[in-house]
């Protein structure tokens, strides 16, 4: 059955898609429901906390103290909320989360000096049309050096990965320099991955040449979503991602039955 394609796409549609199409029917078109993850709150809670230590700190004070300040208030206002309560975690385990988290925000301060960013931006939401797909995305923090030029900056809860997948790691934060490109009428200088597990950083300069192949990688994967959405056909994509995705009891590589699309 033919299915309406999304109204637009970000770079976690755009990765599940090519991870697994049939995750991505799941998730963005028939809309199925998915726990939270402890990873996921995790995640919210470190960004918080250094979104709160650049924005609301002046350079001087951005020191570990303010960011486990920040942390802690985000941590206050997490415990209340749906998120948190729908992992019924122990107290043991709710705890052993959040000190996970504490060493993922000290970790940053072996990456970079927050007092020498400039930041311009945080949570930054952006979004651009190319040709008649429209692009969203929030860009975690967007810098300016001292020469003015802009830097995207995108944290990593997760451990950095093997060289040879560094580039595909990069796709995501690349896509938010095409939109750059496109809403601010100028591409980044550099892109920046910040590995806060292990801790490392991961840098690209775009070029003009890097911009024209995203530009082509986004319409490529988005013709191949337009052309599943005419057919109807997802097919699974079987990876080691299999053993973390909620969908998997509904996914005939795994034995189980997927339920009719929602058109």
């Amino acid at each position: 059955m033919p299915l309406a394609p999304p109204r637009s796409l970000s770079p976690s549609k755009l990765s599940s898609f090519t991870d697994c199409p049939l995750a991505f029917r799941f998730a963005y078109l028939d809309r199925l429901p998915q726990p939270p993850s402890e990873p996921a709150v995790k995640g919210t809670l470190v960004h918080s906390a250094l979104e709160g230590l650049i924005w609301n700190h002046p350079a001087g004070r951005r020191t570990p103290a303010a960011a486990l300040a920040e942390l802690e208030s985000a941590w206050r206002a997490l415990k209340g909320g749906d998120e948190f309560a729908g992992l019924a975690l122990t107290d043991d385990r709710a705890e052993d989360l959040r000190a996970d988290a504490e060493a993922l925000v000290e970790n940053y301060f072996e990456l970079e000096d927050p007092d020498r960013v400039r930041a311009v931006g945080v949570e930054l939401g952006v979004e651009a049309d190319l040709g008649h797909l429209r692009l969203r995305g929030i860009i975690d923090r967007l810098d300016l050096t001292d020469e003015g030029e802009l830097v995207v900056v995108d944290y990593k809860t997760g451990s950095a990965p093997p060289a040879r997948f560094e580039q595909a790691k990069l796709a995501g934060v690349q896509l938010y320099a095409l939109l750059c490109e496109r809403v601010l009428g100028r591409a980044p200088v550099e892109v920046r991955l910040l590995f806060l597990r292990t801790p490392m950083a991961i840098t690209a300069a775009p070029s003009e040449q890097s911009l024209r192949g995203q530009r082509q990688r986004t319409m490529a994967v988005w013709q191949a979503i337009e052309r599943s959405c005419a057919t109807g056909e997802f097919r699974p994509r079987p990876s080691p991602l299999c053993d973390y995705c909620s969908f998997r009891p509904l996914c005939p590589a795994h034995g189980g039955v997927p339920p009719a699309a929602t058109a």
